[in-house]
């Protein structure tokens, strides 16, 4: 049976997939990680009969070509052979979310204007550590910009704003609402506008502007939804805030992704033997959600929005600790256990180390554990006439350490009331074919699927390697071995010499 096939038959069955056929949307960001799932599962679940793609001109590249560069990922070569044509429900629109009007044409503007339904904006730096000025432009500006965009259409039905479920941590308990007292967009516009970009953006300074902020990500996502409350009127805007977002768990591939962010730094890293400590707190909960739990949601939460309007604007907690909890302690013993089965090529160090609940002793071991051998790896490459890599890629790596630390040493507990209310109003088609209930996730599975990914689509390792890479990981298995062997007796004459 064709893909199409199995979409009519569903429609008849599918609140969701009816409200969809026929209509068009309008995506920013999808060129992203989360933005090409949600692409993919648009096309291949509903019968939506036009995607928009706001797409920027990138290094010389046309916004086709780069149009097809998205659509040649892997996880649209399913789709293509069931649906040859499917690039014709496919359009890229041209333009750059940090322009005015996204620098989009006038002619784009009528096309989009006249035919387009339901908006998804998820275009935004994820940046931890972004400069405060380019932050407020990529998060709160483009806000405004696009709710203008989305007051001008004719047939918008749901705008779905795609935000984070850590805008809002300085409350332990975070509730489904724009909470009021986040800041004031328009004035903290104004003043990247007035004031110097360096001395806005020296750490002195956006430290004291971001507050009880822990990062220029979370603050501007912060105002971008305050921008929402202030200027949104009566638009009929949803609000999704996923927590940590990780590998897709069942679609559109298991184990899909694209990039190191977050956790996947830490799982690639360890997997290749060269990240041997990291910071957390192994009792708190690691707050993960699979790629495609939020992008279902943000399906079903538009739905929900154009059939029963609301005058306020419903909020989804997309997060797993309150559904089913994994602690930061249990993903260091499942991540070891899967890089173990699953070990990459070409392994610099045996997998091993091991997470520190002391900031001190960390640092101690990075120093001991990662910076003295990259250092002593990159003279040896010095030597040699080859370039040196490993201090830099050490560097960026405790670069990236750093941003997550925060979110692995501290807790919060999210409401998820109206993630719950809507699952229930599902038909049980529409809650197999848009899944979004963690419930029934088993966790050693999933961080398996979530290394194997890792190897199969981050480090583009093929499958059939892996008999080759478990004999090297045994065998630098056993010359970590030696290599204490040889320590301890050095160091045990050592102490002799000294002490008897």
């Amino acid at each position: 049976m064709s893909e199409e096939s199995k979409i009519d038959r569903t429609d008849k069955d599918s609140k969701i997939g009816s409200f969809y056929a026929g209509k068009s949307v309008f995506i920013t960001g999808a060129t992203g990680f989360m933005g090409k799932v949600l692409v993919e599962k648009l096309l291949r679940s509903t019968r939506v009969k036009k995607v928009y793609l706001l797409i920027r001109p990138k290094k010389g590249l046309e916004t086709q070509v780069r149009l097809e560069q998205l659509m040649s990922a892997k996880i649209f070569n399913k789709l293509k052979e069931s649906c040859p044509d499917v690039m014709s429900r496919v359009e890229a629109v041209n333009g750059d979310i940090t322009e005015h009007n996204f620098g989009i044409s006038e002619e784009d503007e009528r096309i989009l204007v006249e035919d387009v339904s339901v908006v998804f904006h998820s275009a935004a730096t994820i940046k931890f550590d972004e400069d405060l000025t380019k932050a407020v432009n990529l998060n709160v500006v483009a806000v405004f910009t696009i709710m203008e965009i989305c007051k001008k259409m004719k047939k918008l039905e749901a705008f779905v704003h795609v935000s984070t479920a850590y805008c809002n941590t300085q409350f332990k308990h975070i509730s489904e609402e724009i909470y009021p007292m986040n800041g004031d967009p328009v004035g903290i516009i104004d003043l990247c506008k007035r004031m110097d970009p360096s001395v806005l953006n020296s750490p002195k300074m956006t430290s004291q502007i971001i507050g009880n902020k822990p990062n220029t990500y979370t603050f501007t996502k912060a105002l971008g939804e305050s921008a929402l409350v202030s200027e949104g009127g009566c638009l009929p805007i949803v609000v999704i805030r996923p927590s940590i977002v990780v590998a897709a768990w069942r679609e559109p591939l298991p184990g899909w992704l694209e990039n190191l962010n977050g956790p996947t730094g830490i799982v690639a890293g360890a997997g290749k033997g060269v990240l041997r400590t990291v910071y957390c707190k192994r009792e708190k909960i690691a707050d993960l959600v699979p790629v495609d739990i939020p992008i279902n949601l943000a399906i079903a939460a538009a739905w929900k929005i154009a059939s029963q309007p609301s005058n306020a604007i419903p909020v989804y907690n997309c997060t797993s600790g309150s559904i089913n909890p994994i602690r930061w302690g249990q993903l260091e013993t499942m991540g070891m256990a899967a890089i173990r089965k699953y070990p990459m090529e070409n392994v610099l160090w045996y997998p091993g180390g091991s997470y520190k609940e002391s900031a001190l002793l960390n640092t101690i071991c990075q120093l001991i554990f990662h910076s003295l051998p990259a250092y002593m790896m990159d003279s040896m490459a010095y030597l040699m006439g080859k370039k040196p890599v490993m201090v830099r890629v050490v560097e960026k790596m405790h670069k990236a350490q750093k941003a997550i630390e925060y979110f692995a040493t501290n807790e919060w507990k999210w409401s998820n009331d109206n993630v719950e209310k809507l699952n229930k109003e599902l038909t049980e088609v529409d809650r197999r074919t848009f899944n979004f209930d963690l419930s029934d996730l088993n966790w050693p599975d999933f961080i398996a699927v979530y290394v194997k990914g890792t190897r199969q689509f981050v480090f583009k390792e093929d499958l059939s390697t892996l008999d080759e890479a478990r004999k090297h990981t045994d065998k630098m298995f056993w010359v970590e071995k030696c290599l204490q062997i040889v320590l301890f007796i050095v160091f045990g004459k050592l102490f002799a010499w000294l002490f008897c």
